[in-house]
C-alpha cells in the first residue's frame, strides 16, 4: 500500500477513493442472496440520487465509482468490452451499496457503535497500518491529510468509512457468531469428500446408435413439416455488392519522411524521450511474519528471519554467486527463479527502504541487510542509468514509422474521400478506373462470407448490410485500409424448402432420434441389470461395453462418464453390488455398479477434522449472514425505507442497445 500511495498517477485517486467507499459493500457482494428487485418505489429520491436507504442517499456518483472499481478489479483488460459489461456491474454496484447502507442502518438501530478509540486502533493496526503507521510510527498529521487529499477524501470522510467498517464487522460477528457445527456434521462432510469408489460400468455409445439410423424420405419430410416453424427465414439475407479497395500498403511505398520532419517531431516531443534515473537490480528476500489479528508481529519470527538473512549475506560476501544464492534462498518467488533479478526500476516503484538503498549503491555494488515491510533484503545493482534525454540518433528509427503512418493515414483518408465523391457523381466503375483501382463485383453473399481482396471483414460487412437499398456508394474501414462499396441487389431472408436443406433436416432428425433411443436403451440396460443382478450380462445383450475404473474421489473424473460431481455422484450413495439407474454422459449412456468402496480412516479424519470444521463454520456463517441481510432488505423494502429513483437507475443499468441490464 505504501508503494501504491507513493507512485504518482491519476489512477491512484480513483482506486483508493473507490476502495474506501466500498470497504463494507465489497464484503456484501458474495453474501447477499438474490437481486435488487424491479419495483421498490418511485418518485422519492431527487435527481442525481439513485436510491435512499432509511434516509441515507446512494448517489449516481457512488454507483459509478463502485462500478468502475469492480470492472477494473475483475476485468483489467476488458478494453472496449467494458461498455457491454457495465450495465450488469452497475446493477451489482447499486445492489451492494444499498445492502451496505441497510446493514449500517440496522447496526445503528441495534445500538452498535464504533468509538473514536476503535477507529484509531483500526487505522494504526488494521489494513491501513502500513500506509499511516509504517514501522509502527505515525506519518504525521500533515502527511495524513495529504495522502487522503490524493484520494479525494477528507479526514472526517475517511474516518467515517472506518467507523462503517467497524460497525459492519461487529454486526457480522454478532450474527455469524451463532454458527455451530457438531462432530456428526464434520464426520459426514469428511466422509462425503474422502470416500472412494471403484466402478464397473456399461457404456452405450451415442455415435454408434446414430450411425445405425437410416431414415426414409417420408420420415425426414414428416420431421421437416413438424418443425417447419424453426426453418422460417433460416436462409439469411444476402446481398450483391461491388467495391474498390484502397490498400494502405501501396500508399506506404509511395510515402517518404524527410529528416526535417523527423527533427521537428523530435523537438515537439522531447518530453517523451526523457529517461528517468533507473537501476537494474536483483535481490534476495527473507520474509518476516505478518502482523496477527491483534496488530502485533511475532518477534521470534522476525529474529529467525534476520538470522537466516545474515547467514545468506555472509555467503554473498564470501564470494558466493548472487544469482545462485537467490535461486536457493530468496522467498520472492517472482524473482528467485531469475536469480533474484527484478530488472530495471525507476523511483517510486518499490518501498522506500529498498529504493533508497538500491539507488545509492554503485554499479556492481551489494548492500548489507535492508529491512522493509516485506522482510530482509540483500540488494545487488547490476547496472545504473542516469536521467538523460535520448538523442535524435537514438530515437530516429522510432519516429520515422510514426510519421510515415500519419502520412499514410492522411493520404488514405484523402484518397477515400475523393473516390466516394467521384463515385457518387459518375459511378464507382468510372471513379475507380480513373484512380487505377479494380472494381470487384460479387454474387449474392451473406454477412459472414469472406470476400475477394478483403477476406473476412466483420466491420465492412456490418456496413454493407446496414446500407439502405439503392443508397449511393459509401466508405467502410478494412484492416488493410478502406473500401468504397455499393449494394447492387438484396435478397431477403427466406424459408428453405425440404430438398434445399435435406442434409440439415437429416442431421437434426438423427440427433433427436439418437437422443431418444439412447435414453430408452440406457433405461432398458439398467432395468435388465437390476432384474438379473448382473450388469455384464445385460450389457452383452444390448451391445454395451463394460469398463472398470480405478478408485476415484467425488471430485474425480472417469473416462466416458466424465466428472463424478455430476449425475454419477449417485455412486457415492450406493453400496458395493448396487446398480444405478440410467446416467446420461456427454456422448454416452451409462449404467454403473459399485465394485468396491473405501471409507477414509480415523487417522486421516483426525488430521483433517479442524480444517473441515473451519470450512463448515465459515459456510454456515456466510449462510446465516446472507439470510440476515436478505431479511433486512425485505423488511425495509416493504416499509418503503428503501426508495429507488427508477429514472436514474435506468440511466445507469441500460445496456448499449437500450435494454436495461439484468
Amino acid at each position: 500500500m505504501i508503494r501504491f500511495l507513493q507512485t504518482p498517477g491519476p489512477i491512484k485517486k480513483i482506486v483508493l477513493g473507490g476502495m474506501l467507499l466500498v470497504i463494507c459493500g465489497a464484503m456484501v457482494i458474495t453474501l447477499v442472496p438474490g437481486g435488487l428487485g424491479s419495483n421498490l418505489g418511485i418518485g422519492g429520491p431527487r435527481q442525481g440520487v439513485i436510491a435512499t436507504v432509511d434516509g441515507s442517499e446512494v448517489t449516481t456518483v457512488d454507483v459509478n465509482r463502485t462500478t468502475d472499481n469492480m470492472l477494473r478489479e475483475q476485468f483489467p483488460k476488458a478494453g472496449a468490452q467494458t461498455a457491454m459489461l457495465r450495465p450488469y456491474f452497475a446493477q451489482r454496484a447499486l445492489d451492494n451499496l444499498i445492502s451496505q447502507k441497510a446493514i449500517l442502518a440496522e447496526a445503528n438501530r441495534m445500538g452498535l457503535r464504533a468509538t473514536d478509540a476503535e477507529v484509531r486502533d483500526e487505522i494504526q493496526h488494521g489494513r491501513y497500518s502500513n500506509v499511516f503507521f509504517p514501522n509502527g510510527n505515525f506519518i504525521g498529521q500533515d502527511e495524513y491529510q495529504a495522502r487522503l487529499d490524493q484520494a479525494g477524501l477528507t479526514i472526517p470522510q475517511f474516518e467515517e468509512e472506518i467507523k462503517n467498517q467497524i460497525l459492519f464487522t461487529k454486526l457480522q460477528n454478532l450474527i455469524s457468531g451463532t454458527a455451530m457445527v457438531n462432530d456428526a456434521q464434520i464426520r459426514e462432510e469428511f466422509d462425503k469428500k474422502n470416500t472412494k469408489v471403484k466402478l464397473e460400468y456399461a457404456v452405450l455409445d451415442k455415435d454408434a446408435i446414430a450411425k445405425s439410423l437410416k431414415p426414409s424420405d417420408a420420415e425426414l419430410k414428416a420431421f421437416y413439416d413438424r418443425n417447419k416453424a424453426s426453418y422460417t427465414n433460416s436462409v439469411p439475407e444476402k446481398r450483391k455488392i461491388k467495391y474498390a479497395v484502397i490498400d494502405n500498403a501501396k500508399l506506404e511505398g509511395q510515402t517518404q519522411v524527410t529528416s526535417q520532419e523527423i527533427q521537428s517531431y523530435y523537438d515537439q516531443h522531447r518530453d517523451d524521450y526523457r529517461m528517468d534515473q533507473q537501476v537494474n537490480v536483483r535481490h534476495i528476500l527473507i520474509k518476516t511474519p505478518l502482523a496477527g489479528a491483534d496488530g502485533k508481529v511475532d518477534q521470534k519470527g522476525v529474529d529467525a528471519a534476520r538470522k537466516k538473512a545474515e547467514d545468506v549475506l555472509k555467503q554473498v560476501k564470501a564470494g558466493g554467486d548472487f544469482s545462485e544464492l537467490a535461486k536457493k534462498y530468496s522467498e520472492d518467488t517472482g524473482s528467485a527463479t531469475n536469480g533474484g533479478s527484478i530488472g530495471w526500476i525507476g523511483k517510486g516503484r518499490t518501498v522506500p527502504e529498498f529504493e533508497s538503498k538500491a539507488f545509492s549503491l554503485p554499479k556492481g555494488g551489494t548492500s548489507d541487510l535492508v529491512q522493509s515491510s516485506y522482510g530482509f533484503h540483500i540488494i545487488h545493482v547490476d547496472d545504473k542509468q542516469e536521467a538523460h534525454l535520448k538523442t535524435l540518433a537514438e530515437v530516429k528509427n522510432q519516429i520515422e514509422p510514426i510519421l510515415a503512418q500519419q502520412k499514410v493515414s492522411r493520404a488514405a483518408e484523402a484518397e477515400a474521400a475523393s473516390l466516394v465523391s467521384q463515385a457518387r457523381n459518375g459511378g464507382l466503375d468510372k471513379a475507380a478506373a480513373a484512380k487505377g483501382l479494380q472494381v470487384i463485383n460479387t454474387d449474392f453473399v451473406s454477412r459472414n462470407d469472406a470476400l475477394p481482396g478483403i477476406g473476412s471483414a466483420p466491420q465492412f460487412m456490418d456496413a454493407v448490410f446496414s446500407q439502405a437499398d439503392k443508397a449511393p456508394p459509401a466508405q467502410a474501414q478494412l484492416q488493410q485500409g478502406s473500401a468504397i462499396f455499393e449494394v447492387t441487389a438484396i435478397r431477403s431472408p427466406s424459408t428453405p424448402g425440404f430438398e434445399e436443406i435435406r442434409p440439415r433436416v437429416e442431421s437434426e432428425f438423427k440427433n433427436e432420434r439418437t437422443t431418444t433411443l439412447l435414453a430408452q436403451k440406457t433405461q432398458e440396460l439398467s432395468d435388465r441389470a437390476k432384474a438379473g443382478h448382473d450388469l455384464k450380462k445385460a450389457a452383452k445383450e444390448l451391445g454395451a461395453t463394460i469398463k472398470t475404473s480405478d478408485f476415484v474421489l467425488p471430485d474425480g473424473q472417469v473416462p466416458d462418464i466424465g466428472s463424478m460431481g455430476g449425475p454419477a455422484s449417485v455412486a457415492f450413495t450406493m453400496k458395493p453390488g448396487d446398480i444405478s439407474g440410467p446416467i446420461t454422459a456427454s456422448n454416452a449412456g451409462i449404467v454403473l455398479s459399485v465394485a468396491d468402496k473405501q471409507e477414509p480412516g480415523q487417522q486421516e479424519f483426525d488430521a483433517k477434522k479442524d480444517e473441515i470444521r473451519d470450512g463448515l463454520v465459515q459456510a454456515k456463517q456466510s449462510e446465516l449472514f446472507g439470510l440476515f441481510v436478505g431479511n433486512i432488505r425485505e423488511q425495509m423494502e416493504k416499509s418503503k425505507k428503501i426508495q429507488i429513483n427508477q429514472q436514474e437507475k435506468e440511466k445507469l443499468t441500460r445496456a448499449p442497445g437500450g435494454v436495461e441490464g439484468e
